[in-house]
């Protein structure tokens, strides 16, 4: 079908836009993927889907054209860790590298995924590359105990193209939630995401349990997938799409803030980062505890 009929189903505003099936989300992302959508159209299309909002369904949809559309990367593990990171630091240090070496130093392989998607963030691969870890030029091996970061643009360069559409109309679309769903790896993983928004937090988990997902969900830090250091977030463990643990949130004061970074900066972030690792400065108690449940859900 035409992307002009599909914005004409979605398009009817939010009480009388009509959900699509799988099968033609899956048809619709694939048009605008592979460049068969104008400008105009593709705008329409983001506008129309910001009004309406995403089913799990379309998701799902929409996750089935980028799958079909990447360059994965390859694993023969396991499980392999999956940790989307696209929102960066406005205003608490990014600890996302973190969470992903102490993994890799449990034996996992970890593949981190992203690509900056606002001005004025700090970004994960800014924190890496003063870690000295670069990033793929192309979609790597993973083995296990090893961190591997792979732009978003190795992956699916069309899928950054409507990443990008933000920067020029100020709103989030489709994209910015399915890249929080990929799992852009061969073999089986294990996806570690977040959500900001409450209400993301029912979407996204019905999309894990309809694509059989194993995963850990949690309230992100800045929407970063990584627990916040001074506090334990909500977390949901999934394994074959079906709710292995809902983890309470940590109440109470917090008593003791951890030494943590008093800058954004990604030097002044890496050094931290360094130091936990050396065991010169203590895992934040919230991330370990994250570590503990993503190793859990990777046990046999």
């Amino acid at each position: 079908m035409a992307i002009a009929a599909y914005i004409r189903e979605i398009g009817r505003g939010k009480e009388g836009a009509r959900s699509l099936s799988r099968e033609q989300a899956c048809d619709l992302m694939g048009q605008v993927l592979d460049g068969h959508a104008s400008d105009l159209e593709v705008g329409g299309f983001c506008l129309a889907m910001r009004i309406k909002g995403e089913t799990a369904t379309e998701m799902s949809g929409f996750l089935d054209a980028v799958s079909e559309r990447l360059s994965p990367a390859q694993s023969t593990a396991s499980a392999t860790v999956v940790i989307p990171s696209y929102n960066g630091a406005r205003r608490l240090p990014v600890l996302t590298p973190l969470l992903g070496l102490l993994l890799a130093r449990a034996g996992l392989p970890v593949l981190i995924h992203g690509v900056a998607t606002e001005s004025g963030r700090v970004f994960i691969g800014q924190v890496l590359h003063e870690l000295g870890i670069a990033p793929c030029i192309v979609a790597p091996q993973l083995d296990p105990g090893r961190l591997a970061f792979v732009p978003t643009d190795v992956l699916c360069p069309a899928l950054v193209r409507l990443l990008e559409v933000r920067r020029v109309v100020g709103l989030r679309n489709p994209a910015h939630s399915l890249v929080k769903l990929l799992t852009p790896c061969t073999g089986p993983s294990i996806l570690v995401t977040s959500y900001t928004h409450p209400e993301y937090a029912h979407s996204m988990a019905e999309v894990m349990k309809l694509r059989s997902s194993t995963g850990l969900l949690l309230r992100g830090t800045e929407g970063e997938a990584v627990a916040d250091a001074r506090r334990a977030p909500a977390m949901r463990a999934f394994r074959a799409g079906e709710l292995l643990a809902d983890y309470a949130a940590q109440v109470g004061t917090v008593n003791a803030l951890p030494d943590w970074p008093d800058t954004l900066d990604a030097n002044t972030t890496a050094a931290y980062i360094a130091d936990v690792m050396a065991g010169r400065k203590p895992v934040p108690s919230p991330i370990a505890l994250q570590v503990a449940r993503i190793l859990q859900l990777a046990a046999p």
